[in-house]
């Protein structure tokens, strides 16, 4: 059994390094293989993963291992726009714990479904969404990285009351 103390909570200024490193990790990991070269470049170079902390961070949540942020979820009305867990932290239950976060704070708002994106090639994102009840809704051309990616979109209604 994994000893480890894990917690999730708001995000504070003061985790924005940690956070942009767990962008990082998985943009290297996930993204950056499936991606054209020129649209890894443009990424990296406009700093965009940093400058989406810089300017959403605080609406953030983490999750912490012993102390360290792992991971983050952040959310917008219904929809999540981003939910990442580092590589060396997969496994331990965070993305359900993060998701089950932004799942309870959706609907404490009253609104009656999340949805969220991720892309066809993601296999592992597809199946943890569809473990966690989500069901796919729709398929478009992923237009953010100009890479021929096609964008996965699914939804999950949310229990009344």
């Amino acid at each position: 059994m994994d000893k480890r103390n894990i917690s999730v909570r708001p995000a504070k200024t003061t985790d924005f390094a940690e956070v942009k490193q767990v962008l990082a990790d998985t943009f290297e990991s996930t993204w950056r293989p499936e991606i054209t070269e020129a649209a890894a470049a443009r990424y990296l170079t406009s700093d965009v993963g940093g400058r989406y902390v810089d300017q959403n961070g605080v609406a953030f949540w983490v999750a912490e291992v012993d102390g360290q942020v792992a991971g983050m979820v952040h959310w917008s009305g219904d929809f999540i726009e981003a939910l990442h867990v580092a590589g060396a932290y997969q496994r331990l239950g965070l993305g359900k714990l993060l998701l089950a976060r932004a799942e309870q704070e959706i609907g404490k708002a009253g609104l009656p479904k999340v949805r969220l994106e991720t892309d066809t090639f993601n296999q592992q994102s597809q199946a943890f969404y569809r473990a966690m009840g989500y069901v796919e809704t729709a398929r478009y051309p992923d237009e953010e990285w100009d890479s021929g990616l096609t964008t996965v979109l699914f939804e999950k209604p949310l229990a009344k009351g």
